[in-house]
């Protein structure tokens, strides 16, 4: 028995008119990805089967493709990876019945996009540098050099954690030097969390695109100054995820 067919949902736009971005559906069956339009807004659909995708690399990039590709004309409210709906008319109600609160939040990412940042300390940079230039730690260094290794081994366990210690410090100076030289530049910011010990920030922005070339501009000044210490990986145009609250409510 085959498996019943809904719609995939990518995205909602404001639009009245139809319109195909090709066949570059999720599901490896190069399903047409096209709009159903209802009271001036527009899901971004392919059809596909009613089942529960796994979120494979294959899956989710080729979400990510399809809203890249919508972006290039549109701005788009992203849907979450794997939402479908059973039939047309379950969509058209959606966009229905919702048409405020699309409208209002599609106003909201209008001219605007979503930009992010992860910076990385390039640890045994930073590591060399604070036992090189904390006095405390140089000061115990010397001391424990001048003892037999059994006599200094809670000293080496001190430095140790002296040592993780200032690294945080350091990593917390870096991220606040970082922020403040953006924040200014975005309507808002959101912090993830980091991942890895190395990381120093997992950040989006949500800035005017106006404003895309003074903080570009801004990442490269940040980078020159820091660059022999923090690796900056900057990506964008990103779907919103990260500043949209819309809940969608499906009737069955």
């Amino acid at each position: 028995m085959s498996e019943k067919e809904g719609y995939y949902l990518y995205g909602i736009i404001k639009s009245s008119k139809e319109k195909s971005f090709g066949n570059i559906g999720v599901g490896g069956r190069e399903d047409e990805v096209i709009t159903i339009c209802k009271s001036g807004f527009c899901g971004v659909v392919s059809q596909s089967p009613i089942v529960q995708y796994p979120a494979t690399r294959e899956n989710t990039l080729a979400h990510e493709r399809v809203l890249e590709e919508v972006m290039k004309g549109f701005t788009v409210l992203p849907m979450r990876f794997a939402t479908i709906v059973e039939s047309e008319i379950q969509l058209k109600g959606l966009l229905e019945d919702q048409a405020d609160v699309l409208d209002e939040e599609l106003e909201k990412l209008s001219g605007k996009k979503e930009l992010g940042l992860k910076a990385i300390a390039k640890k045994e940079i930073i590591f060399n540098d604070i036992v090189e230039n904390d006095k405390n730690i140089k000061a115990l260094k010397a001391k424990i050099a001048k003892l037999p290794e059994k006599k200094s081994y809670y000293d080496r366990i001190e430095i140790g954690r002296m040592v993780e210690d200032a690294l945080e410090k350091q990593k917390q100076r870096y991220k606040e030097t970082i922020l403040a030289a953006l924040q200014p530049l975005a309507v808002q910011v959101k912090e993830n969390a980091p991942f890895g010990d190395r990381m120093i920030l997992n950040t989006a922005f949500f800035i005017d695109d106006a404003r895309e070339d003074e903080f570009d501009a801004k990442i490269n000044e940040l980078d020159e100054k820091l660059g022999d210490k923090i690796i900056f990986k900057y990506v964008g145009n990103l779907p919103p995820y990260n500043f949209v609250e819309l809940k969608i409510k499906l009737k069955i």
